[in-house]
């Protein structure tokens, strides 16, 4: 579907442009990927303390 400030097709091209300008063009490496940015905000999150509601602060 298209419309006057989108077009899906365009918004395929331009996904599948960035998966191959990245080196992603199979499913094991999507999936490598997503594994390696989960493993980052993993870290994030023991780094914060493992708690997902933090104090306010001022």
């Amino acid at each position: 579907m298209c419309g006057p400030k989108f077009c899906s097709m365009r918004i395929t091209q331009d996904v599948r442009e960035y998966a191959a300008e990245h080196g992603l063009e199979t499913e094991a490496d999507i999936e490598a990927v997503l594994a390696a940015g989960m493993a980052e905000k993993s870290r994030e999150f023991a780094e914060h303390g493992n708690r997902v509601y933090l104090p306010i602060t001022q």
